[in-house]
């Protein structure tokens, strides 16, 4: 749970900053070192890797995510490391919620076994059981997502995630009461104007949208918002009504409001 450091990979900070420079950021062997360096100065010696693909992804194509894959296992055997790749698709937001704090309340939610949307469920388990395969855990991948789902369900994830955090520096207190973590001033529900099957929920344009209401950086200079965001109360194949609630947009500008509205309305595709 960490980016580069002075200590940890210095150069990958100005070489990503070059990448951003001379629009470079798709670049393969970039990315692929970049992600690399990480995990191979960290002292990792197996590693699961989740490549994304697909339009909220920097791969678009499943050809080029395993372009990706590929570079970033030749480098992992050069570091005498054990790669192992798992593509996961990423047309429309995995789980529900974007933005930072939102994305930490889903993930203390998901590892006490509460609240787990099926897709972050299926793509958690996979890349824990492929890891339980990895360390010598367990061959069969089936019987590793039920002891994973075992953990999850007994309050073991948890306990390890607050032992994480705690190591890290981090206060507890937050994950045991996410209701402590700073809300949103303005809470919008999005409804959808008519009647049908949700048929798309473009995941970059829903990132985008969430950088506009502060969640990202539009500009290197620009504040992050850890509190803004988007959480979707309808994914693809869904069935609507009109006047269900498609989103919830969570924003402290209000100048930004009406425009994210109209926006995340024209992002759902009905």
């Amino acid at each position: 749970m960490i980016g580069q450091t002075m200590n940890l990979a210095p150069a990958d900070k100005k070489l990503y900053a070059l990448r951003d420079g001379i629009a470079c950021v798709e670049n393969i062997p970039l990315i692929a070192s970049s992600i690399m360096s990480k995990k191979i100065a960290s002292g990792a010696n197996k590693i699961v890797l989740e490549v994304t693909y697909g339009k909220g992804a920097f791969m678009k194509s499943l050809a080029d995510a395993k372009r990706l894959a590929d570079k970033m296992e030749k480098l992992g055997e050069l570091a005498n490391l054990q790669v192992k790749s798992v593509f996961t698709p990423m047309d429309e937001p995995i789980g529900y919620a974007i933005g930072n704090t939102l994305e930490v309340i889903e993930a203390i939610q998901f590892l006490k076994g509460n609240d787990m949307p099926q897709d972050l469920k299926s793509i958690v388990l996979e890349l824990g059981s492929q890891m339980m395969k990895l360390v010598g855990f367990g061959e069969n991948l089936q019987e590793n997502k039920t002891k994973l789902l075992e953990t999850l369900q007994n309050g073991t994830a948890f306990h390890k995630f607050k032992q994480l955090v705690q190591n890290q520096g981090g206060d507890i207190s937050y994950l045991e009461h996410p209701e402590k973590f700073e809300q949103a001033t303005y809470q919008i529900d999005v409804t959808s104007q008519k009647k049908g099957r949700v048929q798309e929920i473009n995941a970059e344009h829903i990132g985008r949208l969430a950088c506009f209401l502060g969640a990202g950086r539009m500009k290197k200079e620009d504040p992050i918002d850890k509190a803004v965001g988007i959480v979707l109360h309808k994914k693809v194949g869904d069935f609507v009504k009109e006047g269900d609630v498609l989103a919830t947009l969570y924003a402290n500008d209000k100048t930004k409001v009406d425009v994210a509205v109209q926006k995340l309305e024209s992002i759902f595709c009905i």
